[in-house]
């Protein structure tokens, strides 16, 4: 009898163990299953694959024979919103800007854009899928509203604004081993008329560079299990004048939601002056940052009217503009780690693990923050973008080493 009762203690606590597990999985916001239809254990809605490349006929994309020739083809094939759909895309250089699915995803069903970087998904080419939004003869298009995702609007003063157009459209896609470059923003989106409604997407093993913005998401409200993810990319931005850094966000929530708008897992981010930053049109917008590096160029001499706006900026933000990052397991670089002065207000913060900052000698750190004297070289050897998604699927140098 004394068995059977330590026996059955003994399963009441295995029971309370496992459901314990369970809620705690599902309350960290992970699905229970994958939502990728390139997973293997994917059991949502099967959609249609449709094919990309220079060498197919460019007739249906049904296949790598009869492969459409633009991305934008493939992604105005996808017929329904039902979500399951795939794209493959042969390692080229493809020509294209602005691009935009016809269709989302759905929820439990995301529509994925995958470069087919070795070869193993049959295109038979290795290397990246770059998409080029520059001019062809001219090179490098900066203009606003011009890059690789299609957004924009008409009641912006300049630049490519002869309609309202909203990324939202994009909404439950997965953007798979891309590099984007020659536009004003690459792997960006902007919901612009659509702001304040659920938005996310998710991007992998990508090269996102632009003039104001290398990567980003303006201007979702917080869907608690489906953040917008970034894992395992690089992004660069080449302006230094006023609403640009190589990672740009925005929320729409007047408070300042409990959950992240956007998680960035192992990135790294490169920037004149500002590696994360605040959308000048923000409302509340929060973000975790995990395992991250962040390169920042500008250690100015003030005495000598040099000026800097902060690895993580608030700088011009609007009276509702507030920003929160949660670092675990980050490096940062740059003159100061938040905008100095007053703007600074507007920038809050959580640490988690070892976060370590390397800024002018001059520039104070708050609580949470490991102060770094010397030169740290295997930050600084990042700053280049990878030569192929294979450095960037094998952790180029995982943030934990610089300890």
């Amino acid at each position: 009898m004394r068995f059977l009762m330590r026996q059955s203690r003994f399963s009441r606590v295995v029971v309370l163990l496992f459901c314990g597990v369970i809620l705690q999985f599902f309350a960290s916001g992970l699905p229970a299953a994958s939502l990728d239809p390139a997973a293997s254990d994917y059991s949502g809605r099967k959609g249609v694959t449709l094919y990309v490349s220079k060498l197919g006929d460019n007739s249906d994309g049904s296949s790598w024979v009869k492969a459409f020739h633009t991305i934008q083809a493939a992604l105005l094939a996808v017929p329904d919103d039902k979500g399951g759909h795939q794209i493959i895309v042969r390692p080229d250089t493809y020509v294209e800007a602005n691009i935009a699915p016809a269709h989302p995803g759905a929820a439990g069903a995301y529509n994925a854009l995958i470069g087919d970087f070795d070869g193993s998904l049959g295109s038979g080419g290795k290397g990246w899928v770059l998409i080029d939004s520059g001019d062809p003869e001219k090179g490098f298009k900066s203009w606003d509203w011009w890059g690789t995702m299609r957004a924009s609007n008409k009641n912006w003063s300049r630049g490519n604004n002869r309609e309202i157009f909203s990324a939202i459209v994009c909404d439950r896609w997965i953007f798979r081993n891309l590099y984007t470059a020659g536009g004003d923003a690459g792997l960006f989106w902007d919901l612009t008329d659509k702001s304040g409604e659920g938005f996310t997407v998710v991007v992998e093993d990508c090269v996102g560079t632009g003039r104001a913005f290398g990567g980003g998401v303006c201007y979702p409200i917080v869907r608690k299990n489906e953040p917008s993810t970034f894992r395992r990319c690089y992004f660069l931005a080449l302006d230094f004048d006023r609403d640009t850094a190589a990672v740009l966000i925005g929320g729409w929530e007047k408070t300042m939601p409990e959950y992240p708008h956007v998680v960035f897992e192992d990135c790294t981010m490169v920037h004149p002056d500002n590696a994360v930053a605040m959308s000048y049109a923000s409302h509340c917008a929060r973000a975790k940052f995990v395992n991250c590096r962040m390169i920042v160029l500008n250690f100015t001499q003030p005495e000598m009217g040099g000026k800097s706006t902060g690895i993580i900026c608030t700088q011009g933000h609007s009276p509702t503009g507030r920003l929160h990052v949660d670092l675990e397991d980050c490096i940062l670089a740059g003159y100061s780690l938040f905008t100095p002065g007053d703007e600074a207000k507007a920038a809050s913060y959580t640490t988690k693990g070892t976060v370590q900052a390397y800024v002018q000698f001059k520039q104070s750190l708050p609580k949470g923050f490991k102060r770094l004297g010397l030169w740290p070289i295997d930050l600084f050897s990042q700053i280049a973008p990878p030569r192929n998604p294979k450095e960037l699927k094998n952790n180029r140098t995982p943030t934990k080493s610089s300890r």
